[in-house]
């Protein structure tokens, strides 16, 4: 049995794993900053009950960016297949506005493993 090692990580706000062979895969290694930046975003998010709920206003506040630059971002990793939006945003003046839902294809959701979409990507 291995010996459990003294160093801890730092729970007190949650931990973030992410998968080492996605890390290490052409398609992630070829994203934009951007694209990676808002992976680990709605990541922070992200529960294995619900879809994650991120619009383009949040990240170009987090991100420090602009629409374009966030848009782009949400755009790549559409087309990469690291996410995949379940439901559309909506606007009403009249009724709360709602961004979209996106499923992380890294991370299971519900009783489903993760789809691993990205590693269908190809140049």
């Amino acid at each position: 049995m291995a010996k459990e090692s003294k160093l801890k990580f730092d729970k007190r706000g949650g931990v973030i794993t992410m998968n080492a062979r996605m890390l290490r895969s052409e398609n992630y290694q070829t994203l934009s900053a951007s694209s990676r930046s808002l992976m680990v975003l709605l990541h922070i998010h992200w529960r294995p009950d619900k879809w994650v709920d991120y619009g383009i206003r949040e990240a170009m506040t987090k991100l420090c960016c602009g629409e374009r630059t966030a848009m782009k971002a949400f755009k790549q990793l559409t087309e990469r297949g690291f996410i995949v939006c379940e439901i559309e945003s909506s606007f009403s003046s009249r009724t709360q506005s709602k961004s979209r839902s996106w499923r992380l294809t890294w991370m299971p959701y519900g009783n489903n493993n993760p789809s691993n979409n990205w590693e269908e990507w190809s140049f």
